[in-house]
């Protein structure tokens, strides 16, 4: 993949051009590399205008760079912009170029940057205001456009050749049609179809057929230069080349699109100018609605085959992200779509309005390696960087000389590692924080817990076995077009194999199936010229192993020399080149459906499904492992500080299933299971009252009452102030319940399931002797959760690595799942917190924000101190060597050294069992005689000011923790 640039403007039948940027640079400038981030959501309710007054504030706060959400053109009213419409123009609803550039503006003039979220996997469509969508529907295969989307022209389902299945309907297409619900109208010389409020294009080629039917409904008074006209545009609409035509080339489809604009303006004009032409086009249009059967014939004229929804599932042939119907898959690629992508954001970082990129999703990319080269060779080219030779006969960037600052949004499962040629500095850090989690979850509790839930729900299935019935649910369910895509491939490149001839397409899909479903990673990332990464081939032949090893269990349904042939073809062990190259297109189009299965049989529905502790239950974690041992973190984050130092850590996302700060409080369940025991024996009455009987039994279930409970203690506020918690907790319900696709879905809503729920939730929370029982708990937890929250804080902010704060996590952060953590954050009253620390900040101010610990005030002081620390010692925390220090149970310590530059970071852990709940907080004798090892010499505690002088190579731990539960101990 070659970069270049020439980005199409958007419009409504886009032209090539170019983004109108403008900007130059004097001298190349070195790569930017930020030091902290803090992520904004932009939306409409929040626009670049809003981010511009939030930025004095977070200049304030210590970060270095504000990491934005989308900012490219998206579906209107979309209140997260990963739904982009065009990446060539930015959004008008956040202010449009105008604002971004005053946006950018600012934050240089506070020293601060900018980093943009991109999304290169795939594009909304929703509603018709995809430009380049639309046009595909309007010249099918002949758009200018059709490369854009990954399309199957030519699936299975004959019905379907040549045309986009689009699966809007809300019932059977017949009913719809019979109903009146689908319309044919008129807006000048255009015409289109319209199905309530979607307006849909029509092929140019359908004029003919409306054409036709005018003339005859002419006056006689007519004259015949409006007859001559109308024939004429008639004969154009004829001549059109088809869009099925296997000949066309660009300048024919660039043609076809300009004598469609060009008829449409000659038949407008002609309608204005003739009234009895009009009212003869009216009357055409009245009649094709007047009758159905007519009607349908021209529809089936389209280069789109309309549909109930429900069908989209098993008959779509568009790639879609995930399972969504209204975000179709780029071919990224192809050089011309990359470089129309790009070609805006490369404008923006040549003329410095922009410093970096957040990649969304690359795991959907055809070739990941390849598009973070190529990404990186266009910003060179943007950056007047571009090393001799770049672009051409593939001359890559190797990690020490990239342009520009890249993360990608990549989930690593345990024990996976990163490409280390990938192009990128790292990933967005699911990875930290799944490991950083586990460090507040007792690893020693896991068996009780485990009984615990066992009793509670009856459920038996450990995760392993959950995520794989997810994985073959998603694949039967969600995403059974591609896998049926991915069959038909399969089973032709059988055909021409004489000792796999005789798989038939069944065999071959369920043979997928199962390969899938075991498969032990999202995704593999072997290339097409066979090149792949360490450890790919041993993934798949895990995978193979495992899928053989199910149907053996489910009585051998499939011969395993199926599983032995997609092996073959999954590794690329062919007779010949010809047939090595057949089997690479195959494997990277497998290896785009393993990732959206994993993450949608994991994330979106085990996930949902067990609830044995629901704080190892996020993006980038394994429920399965209840826990991670220091020594697993410390060998992780010195793996991160040798060959990822700018990669991101991540302590709550826009993704992730609960704050950061709601899974702290859920993680000191696992030091107290028998008191969670006992408050769930004596809650069990009063929920067993709340079920409602329903044909298929008690509702809501038990695992789904359990996983009410953690999230109730987990979400539960921290200042006290319960307004709106029962809609919070009622959304939430709604959504998990559905995504665990169990007794509801939103495929299939079940109401007296959902009904049920919504009542257990709002009586539970009107009971005066559960609400007792949860504020009793909340109280017993509340510090232990707060002090997990602050040592997850402070470690991410002082390991390798560029911590980043979402916002408003620089204070408590209890939201739930999406939309909950989008909630507006209140700058103004942070600001203030700010303010008072600038003016003051000692150890009294550190005792006493801990004694009002619930406003949130004391991660806030503990936030900013430690972005201060960080920007008076730039390179200890960026290229420090890190160094473990062995400190107990309960606590998590570790060392930054650079030179004579040395940072301690003191973070307690699992302090409910260390106080026995004698005292909220682990300061000063609670630490007994236990001391930590540090180089002798004097330390400032950032956090608290406090100076502390270490002789003899340790220190008590009573006297580092003496007054504040946490420490960032910089030597003088």
């Amino acid at each position: 993949m070659k970069a270049v640039s020439a980005p199409s403007p958007t419009g409504a039948t886009p032209e090539p051009g170019a983004a109108q940027v403008t900007g130059t640079h004097d001298s190349p400038p070195a790569t930017h590399l930020p030091r902290a981030t803090y992520r904004l959501q932009l939306h409409r309710d929040f626009p670049f205008a809003a981010a511009q007054k939030a930025l004095p504030y977070l200049a304030r706060l210590g970060v270095t760079d504000v990491y934005l959400s989308p900012i490219w053109a998206s579906t209107p009213g979309s209140t997260h912009g990963y739904d982009v419409t065009d990446h060539a123009a930015i959004n008008p609803e956040l202010g449009g170029m105008a604002g971004l550039r005053r946006l950018a503006a600012r934050a240089r003039d506070l020293g601060l940057s900018l980093i943009v979220d991109f999304v290169p996997n795939h594009m909304g469509i929703q509603g018709g205001h995809n430009p380049y969508w639309e046009d595909v529907l309007t010249h099918g295969q002949a758009s200018r456009y059709a490369h854009f989307f990954d399309i199957s022209w030519q699936p299975l389902k004959r019905a379907l050749e040549g045309k986009v299945m689009l699966p809007l309907l809300g019932d059977q297409y017949g009913r719809v049609l019979e109903r009146g619900e689908l319309k044919l109208e008129r807006e000048g010389g255009r015409f289109f179809l319209r199905y309530w409020e979607r307006r849909l294009p029509m092929s140019p080629r359908s004029l003919a057929l409306l054409l036709s039917e005018v003339a005859p409904r002419l006056a006689q008074s007519v004259g015949e230069s409006a007859r001559s006209e109308l024939a004429s545009i008639a004969r154009s609409a004829a001549s059109l080349p088809r869009s099925t035509s296997p000949d066309l080339t660009d300048e024919d489809r660039a043609g076809r699109a300009q004598e469609m604009e060009v008829m449409a303006r000659r038949l407008d004009v002609l309608a204005e100018a003739s009234g009895p032409v009009r009212s003869a086009l009216d009357a055409v249009v009245a009649a094709y609605n007047a009758d159905p059967a007519r009607l349908d014939t021209l529809v089936s004229e389209q280069n789109y085959r309309l549909a109930f929804w429900k069908v989209a599932a098993e008959e779509i042939n568009y790639r879609r992200f995930f399972d969504i119907n209204d975000l179709a898959a780029l071919r990224m690629e192809d050089p011309r779509v990359f470089a129309w992508a790009h070609g805006l954001l490369f404008e923006l970082l040549r003329d410095g309005t922009v410093q970096g990129v957040r990649l969304d999703h690359t795991d959907g990319l055809y070739d990941p390696a390849g598009y973070f080269q190529a990404l990186q060779l266009g910003a060179a080219e943007a950056l007047g960087r571009a090393p001799a030779g770049a672009g051409q006969g593939g001359a890559a960037l190797d990690r020490g000389e990239l342009p520009l600052y890249v993360v990608a949004e990549k989930i690593l499962e345990p024990g996976e590692h990163l490409p280390q040629a990938w192009a990128i500095h790292g990933t967005t850090g699911y990875d930290f924080l799944a490991q950083l989690g586990g460090v507040f979850v007792d690893a020693g509790a896991e068996e009780e817990m485990t009984s615990i839930y066992r009793r509670f729900t009856g459920d038996r299935e450990g995760y392993g076995e959950q995520l794989y019935r997810g994985k073959q649910l998603i694949q039967r369910v969600s995403l059974p077009g591609e896998v049926n895509v991915l069959a038909e491939r399969l089973e032709a490149l059988a055909e021409t194999d004489l000792g796999a001839r005789d798989f038939t397409l069944s065999t071959v899909r369920a043979a997928l199936r199962e390969v899938i479903a075991t498969f032990p990673v999202y995704r593999t990332y072997i290339r097409a010229d066979g090149s792949r990464e360490p450890g790919d081939d041993a993934k798949i032949a895990h995978a193979v192993r495992d899928a053989k090893a199910h149907n053996r269990q489910d009585g051998s349904p499939l011969d395993p020399s199926v599983f032995d042939y997609l092996h073959s073809v999954l590794t690329l062990q062919a007779p010949d080149e010809d047939t090595r190259a057949a089997y690479a297109r195959f494997t990277l189009k497998f290896q785009q459906l393993t990732g959206p299965v994993t993450a949608k049989g994991a994330e979106d529905t085990a996930f949902y499904r067990y609830a044995r502790l629901l704080s190892l239950n996020e993006v980038g974690g394994d429920p399965a492992l209840f826990g991670t041992p220091p020594r697993d973190f410390h060998a992780a984050a010195r793996e991160r500080a040798e060959r990822w130092p700018h990669a991101m850590l991540a302590g709550s996302t826009h993704d992730t299933k609960r704050g950061e700060d709601t899974r702290a409080r859920i993680s000191v369940l696992s030091e107290m299971p028998q008191t969670w025991s006992a408050y769930l024996s004596a809650w069990l009455p009063v929920l067993r009252a709340l079920q409602t009987r329903t044909d298929l039994g008690l509702a809501p279930s038990l695992t789904g009452i359990y996983t009410l409970l953690q999230n109730a203690l987990g979400a539960y506020p921290l200042d006290g102030h319960l307004e709106g918690f029962t809609g919070r907790l009622n959304d939430y319900m709604l959504k998990a319940s559905r995504e665990a696709k169990l007794s509801t879905s939103w495929a299939a809503p079940d109401e007296d399931y959902e009904a049920a729920l919504a009542a257990l939730v709002s009586g539970l929370l009107a009971d005066e002797r559960f609400c007792a029982g949860l504020a009793e708990l909340h109280g017993r937890i509340s510090p232990y959760g707060a002090q997990n929250g602050l040592s997850a804080a402070l470690v991410r902010l002082t390991a390798p690595g560029v911590p980043d704060t979402y916002q408003g996590a620089e204070g408590w952060n209890q939201s739930l799942v999406d939309p909950d953590n989008r909630r507006p954050v209140d700058y103004a009253r942070l600001g203030r917190v700010v303010g008072r620390l600038e003016k003051k900040h000692d150890v009294d101010v550190a005792r006493t924000l801990l004694g009002n610990y619930e406003d949130g005030g004391v991660k806030v002081m503990l936030t900013w101190a430690a972005l201060r620390a960080r920007q008076a010692h730039r390179e200890l925390f960026a290229h420090g060597r890190y160094r473990p220090i062995e400190a107990g149970k309960y606590l998590l310590a570790f060392a930054r050294e650079h030179g004579d530059e040395v940072a301690v970071t003191v973070a307690p852990r699992l302090t409910f069992s260390l106080t026995r709940e004698k005292t909220p907080w682990a300061l000063g004798e609670t630490w007994g005689n236990r001391r930590l090892s540090l180089p002798a010499g004097t330390y400032e505690n950032a956090l608290t000011g406090e100076t502390l002088r270490v002789r003899g190579g340790n220190v008590p731990v009573a006297k580092v923790l003496e007054n504040f539960p946490a420490a960032l101990l910089l030597k003088r």
